[in-house]
């Protein structure tokens, strides 16, 4: 499951639900999630986990902006380091926004079809959301 929340972390949308295990990744490539953003004129901003996901090209504007990995032979420089720091800031209160969704315990324990647990998740952010409203 993939939320989006907006840039206080209040939630405003979340993916439909696979049934077993799908990286993050994948289930954005599978609902196309990039090609929407683009179409509604939104970007996003991500976690590590979702780095290659936006794939249009070095002169298109990009949909989502992630921080950057360092690898084993090739440490981060003091820039990157410092965007992704910026990137953190930024992603704070989004994290807020999940951690408020993942105190329903009931999504842990979640086994039933796909559409049911769609729904479920639905409810549960509309729940979430009238709660941290108030």
């Amino acid at each position: 499951m993939i939320a989006l929340t907006d840039d206080r972390g209040r939630l405003v949308w979340v993916s439909a639900v696979r049934p077993g295990r799908a990286s993050e990744i994948t289930a954005c490539r599978h609902d196309k999630l990039t090609a929407h953003l683009r179409a509604a004129g939104v970007g996003a901003i991500a976690d590590l986990g979702f780095v290659g996901l936006d794939d249009a090209g070095p002169d298109a504007d990009p949909a989502v902006i992630t921080g950057y990995k360092a690898a084993r032979n090739r440490p981060l420089t003091r820039g990157q380091k410092l965007s992704n720091k910026a990137l953190a800031a930024v992603r704070a209160p989004v994290e807020h926004g999940f951690a408020h969704l993942k105190n329903w315990r009931v999504l842990g324990k979640v086994r039933t079809d796909p559409r049911w647990a769609t729904a479920l998740v639905r409810a549960l952010l509309m729940l979430t959301n009238r709660e941290v409203a108030h």
